[in-house]
């Protein structure tokens, strides 16, 4: 009789205790390894920025080729932002991220021994396209195994940690390459990158339920799948682009993330130590300084917007403010260094108001499609500096050329071998900037505020 008793009881037990929610750690564990990989992608982002004298020697670059060849990144990154919000939302990110540094790391190695130009962009390209699958990743694990208030923080820290990497791509990389050569460096990034690939596998679960814990995501919705079979992957990015403010926020955030990363991340070394005297290490630590002042930025937003329950308001501020100031590094020469530093780093960090972008576009759409959602709007991101990095090159050996044409007014010099080039050959270029921004403060205005609250 007594043996009765009990699996009643186990059973009623067992039913009746609700899932505990995911330790904070574990959370932060599974995002963090998605987070190493975006991490790694930043760094590769902005490398180029302190190789700029090494790939112009070993592959005779002209500054239209070198902008290029550090664009394929952006070129293949940013057309696999759909397809990465598709699969995540059908496949999860265990399977992607892991695929993402098997290949990130072998793109590294054929970039890192590449004997010509056309190897080196392969090398970018791979890398760029497989690096470009970690941050949707990363939104989404977050919202699975974080509360949705913590969403925009983790996109802030996401950036906070991405500025890491481009920050070991600064001065510690200018070092690195100055001991050992930039083909060693790039190759040892290769095998950390693939044991990444190993760990990330062994480690990572798409879901809480998938350990024992309650998931946040299925919390939000619970009803919708099992009534109605899923849409397809097309269909699914049909209706997201339907939503009115995940199409104007695929235009939008470019103006921030095209002052930052176009300049910080490739056009910067090359202006300050033109035009500004500097080493290349010292110019380098600058940009660096410009990319954590941005990531800064990215968390105070992040904060600010969620404190304030509204998405718009502050957006439009943060892009208002930086256009200002970058218009002063822009279109004045011969800034006093301390003035310049300043204004770098303040620019920077008001293009942190980028951030917003990401619960934005998040909460724009249905929870079931918010991987969708964050891989449209990361295209949105990386669109700018795609275009701006190699358009910004064919400006600067337009005007050399037209400068040693006849008649034209010297504008640039012949260094070495190297094309140097006027502060307002470089005004021209990064006046590009201030367009896309314009165009950025028109399209905010017609989003609509969601108030921090999903769209159902």
């Amino acid at each position: 009789m007594n043996p009765r008793k009990a699996p009643p009881v186990l059973a009623f037990d067992q039913q009746a205790a609700p899932l505990k929610s995911p330790p904070s750690r574990l959370a932060w564990l599974m995002w963090g390894l998605a987070a190493t990989l975006y991490f790694i992608a930043f760094y590769h982002r902005v490398a180029p920025a302190v190789l700029t004298t090494e790939l112009t020697a070993d592959f005779g670059l002209t500054a239209a080729a070198l902008g290029n060849l550090s664009a394929f990144y952006f070129y293949s990154y940013v057309a696999m932002q759909i397809p990465t919000g598709l699969l995540a939302d059908r496949f999860g990110p265990r399977v992607l991220l892991t695929i993402g540094c098997v290949f990130a790391a072998f793109g590294t190695a054929v970039f890192a021994w590449a004997p010509n130009t056309l190897w080196a962009n392969m090398g970018r390209l791979l890398i760029g396209g497989s690096s470009g699958m970690a941050f949707v990743c990363m939104l989404k694990l977050a919202s699975h195994w974080m509360p949705a208030r913590q969403f925009a923080l983790t996109s802030g820290v996401a950036l906070v940690v991405g500025v890491l990497g481009a920050t070991l791509a600064g001065a510690p990389l200018r070092l690195g390459v100055d001991a050992f050569g930039w083909r060693s460096v790039m190759s040892c990034t290769a095998l950390v990158t693939l044991t990444l690939a190993v760990i990330t596998w062994l480690v990572v679960r798409d879901d809480p339920s998938l350990r024992g814990f309650k998931s946040y995501a299925l919390g939000k919705a619970p009803t919708n799948t099992s009534t109605t079979a899923a849409p397809s992957a097309f269909a699914g990015l049909k209706i997201v682009l339907g939503y009115r403010n995940v199409l104007l926020l695929t235009f939008i955030p470019g103006a921030m993330t095209g002052i930052t990363l176009t300049f910080a991340g490739l056009w910067g070394v090359p202006f300050l130590t033109t035009h500004y005297g500097l080493s290349q290490t010292n110019a380098a630590g600058l940009c660096s300084t410009m990319m954590i002042a941005w990531s800064c930025g990215c968390l105070a937003f992040g904060a600010a917007t969620d404190k304030m329950g509204r998405r718009k308001p502050l957006y439009i501020g943060g892009v208002t403010i930086a256009m200002v100031l970058w218009s002063v590094v822009v279109l004045v020469p011969a800034l006093p260094y301390m003035a310049l530093v300043a204004l770098l780093i303040a620019t920077g960090f008001c293009a942190g108001s980028f951030i917003i972008t990401f619960a934005f576009a998040k909460e724009s759409v249905p929870q079931q499609f918010a991987g969708t959602a964050s891989g449209v709007a990361n295209m949105g991101v990386l669109l700018a500096p795609m275009l701006l990095q190699p358009l910004i090159g064919v400006i600067l050996d337009s005007r050399w050329q037209a400068a040693h044409g006849v008649g034209g007014v010297v504008s640039a010099t012949t260094a070495g071998g190297k094309h140097t080039f006027d502060f307002a050959s470089y005004s021209t270029g990064f006046s590009m900037m201030l367009v896309w921004c314009a165009l950025a403060l028109v399209l905010l205005c017609f989003t609509r505020e969601t108030y921090c609250r999903q769209a159902e």
